[in-house]
């Protein structure tokens, strides 16, 4: 007796509902998700296209979709997570089969017509000279977090949706991949990319949530924990693993400016505990980095150092000031 066996009938399985959705997709999608240049591609209830590329910003296609069609490729996406999608589920997070995009899919009620959006991962890294070249942050700016990440310091990054916190994180982790030790990264989807020789990757599931991960990467003996957002009361356990050695950390958080970054981490926190350890975060995080999408691009609008609390337990923030800059400047041309 003859039969495919459970582990090809899967893979069958998945490679069908692969060419499927690339079928929904259609060629303008399609083409998008080839497409490098590419960083987002949305689809809004009333059927609008709008693809955002690094060079000429998000701009609406001529394309539109259908009610049917939009709804087709989110109950694709579902079925390949095994995802019940409906009413009363009408939200899909999920990462596109077989390459890994970042997939965002509402129905009604929630909408008031389906819509989703993908966010693809960077097609490269983009180094810290690199972002020099581009005016996205100065050679004093650069070498000052080139320095962090050779000193252990522990680096928050802050922006707001879409400012290139990822990219900028993926940049600092070039840096970190030069150093001889073992690096775990936790995060969501698959978005930030190390070449350390030791390194293992986490990723949630829909069974364990990134708090579980923090907990979990203590016996895993990590030299530098990485997150790839903080966005729960897993900031909590970060900053204790941060702070009981294990330097050197990396973590993104969504935020209006570097001080109000520490605001978000406080209230992440309070998630869990009503007593924030205004301490614990002082002592943890090093530097803030906050960086902004304008009209003229992205752009590291400020790097602050945290120097600890004050009396009325207030954080105490410096900017990266004009002597530590050219401080770092000479160390590098010695």
């Amino acid at each position: 007796m003859t039969g495919r066996s459970p582990i090809n009938g899967a893979a069958i399985t998945a490679a069908r509902r692969a060419s499927m959705l690339k079928t929904a997709f259609g060629p303008v999608i399609s083409a998008a998700l080839d497409d490098t240049s590419v960083i987002e591609i949305m689809v809004n209830p009333d059927g609008a296209l709008w693809i955002e590329r690094h060079e000429t910003g998000r701009v609406r296609e001529d394309k539109t979709l259908n009610r049917q069609d939009i709804e087709r490729i989110i109950r694709l996406v579902a079925s390949h997570v095994g995802f019940d999608c409906n009413k009363e589920n009408p939200v899909v997070s999920a990462e596109l089969p077989g390459t890994g995009e970042r997939f965002e899919g509402v129905l009604p009620p929630v909408a008031l017509s389906p819509a989703f959006a993908i966010r693809k991962p960077a097609g490269r890294v983009i180094s810290l000279d690199d972002y020099i070249e581009a005016g996205i942050i100065t050679g004093a700016q650069a070498l000052l977090l080139k320095s962090a990440v050779k000193t252990r310091d522990n680096i928050l990054i802050a922006g707001g949706t879409s400012s290139g916190k990822t990219t900028l994180a993926n940049a600092l982790l070039a840096e970190v991949a030069k150093a001889e030790e073992r690096v775990v990264i936790l995060e969501d989807t698959r978005e930030l990319r190390c070449e350390a020789p030791d390194l293992v990757a986490l990723r949630t599931s829909p069974g364990v949530r990134l708090e579980q991960l923090v907990k979990s990467t203590m016996r895993l003996r990590p030299d530098r924990i990485i997150v790839g957002e903080v966005r729960g009361s897993e900031a909590l356990d970060l900053l204790k693993a941060w702070n009981t050695g294990h330097p050197g950390g990396i973590a993104t958080v969504h935020a209006n400016s570097a001080a109000t970054a520490l605001s978000r981490i406080e209230q992440l926190i309070g998630e869990r505990t009503t007593r924030i350890p205004y301490q614990l975060i002082a002592d943890a995080i090093d530097l803030i980095v906050f960086i902004s999408k304008t009209n003229d691009g992205r752009r590291v609008e400020e790097i602050l150092r945290v120097t600890g609390l004050d009396a009325h337990d207030c954080y105490q923030l410096e900017p990266a000031s004009a002597g530590e800059l050219s401080l770092v400047t000479e160390g590098a041309n010695l």
